[in-house]
């Protein structure tokens, strides 16, 4: 997450922090849920927090001093996001600031009424997240990333390696994200005649056996869907 999106995303946290106090007292101090999907100890995870402190910060936001941050981390294993999501909302914090689909949509599924901001989504109206871009509508709002699309991966790959005749795909069947790109991917790979190799990865473990399914198979091409395991 670079430093323009975190700011942003950061602007939309405060935002809503500034109305869930209109109905408090004015003496308590801010708590943000930070739910991710990720590890503290992963190098990418650190300094997504350290860039998220820092913007606080800059913008008078000290934690500890004058605002709390509640996280919980899933470690790899998205089958915890929903209960992680839970914790969050016992704690009756002001505000969750949640980075993937998976992650969202968990926060989504835990409460109604607790602000929501989101970022790192590819697309939230596809897979339910939101009514639309312009009105999402509910209590989840946030950035969206619309650099992902699996259908236009596929057009580009062709058009530099026009050889190209099967591609392994990388991907997480628990996301709902990952689930849509891989259908418009099937669509296209059709008219490009383009073999698509599916591998299921859902922890590390599979990793291993997605790369020796796709030598076997020899793949010519891999391309990774965003996921906890391609992004981590």
């Amino acid at each position: 997450m670079n430093k323009k999106v975190v700011g942003i995303a950061i602007y939309a946290v405060l935002f809503a922090l500034c109305i869930a106090a209109q109905a408090q007292q004015p003496a308590k101090v801010p708590r943000i849920g930070f739910l991710s999907s990720g590890s503290l100890s992963s190098t990418r995870e650190v300094g997504q927090v350290e860039a998220f402190r820092q913007g606080l910060q800059e913008l008078g936001y000290v934690e500890g001093r004058n605002i709390v941050i509640e996280y919980r981390y899933a470690e790899g294993v998205e089958e915890r996001l929903p209960k992680l999501a839970g914790e969050l909302v016992q704690l009756n914090v002001d505000v969750i600031f949640v980075s993937g689909t998976t992650g969202t949509q968990a926060a989504k599924n835990a409460t109604r009424t607790i602000p929501i901001v989101m970022t790192s989504v590819t697309d939230p109206v596809g897979t339910g997240l939101v009514a639309s871009l312009a009105h999402p509508g509910g209590n989840l709002t946030g950035l969206s990333n619309l650099s992902e699309l699996g259908g236009k991966q596929l057009e580009l790959l062709k058009e530099a390696f026009p050889k190209v005749t099967r591609v392994a795909v990388i991907w997480d069947p628990a996301n709902a994200a990952n689930a849509r790109l891989l259908e418009e991917m099937k669509v296209v790979a059709g008219v490009l005649r383009i073999i698509l190799q599916p591998l299921e990865v859902r922890s590390s473990d599979g990793v291993a056996r997605a790369f020796r399914a796709m030598k076997k198979e020899q793949a010519s091409a891999l391309s990774g869907l965003r996921n906890v395991m391609t992004y981590t």
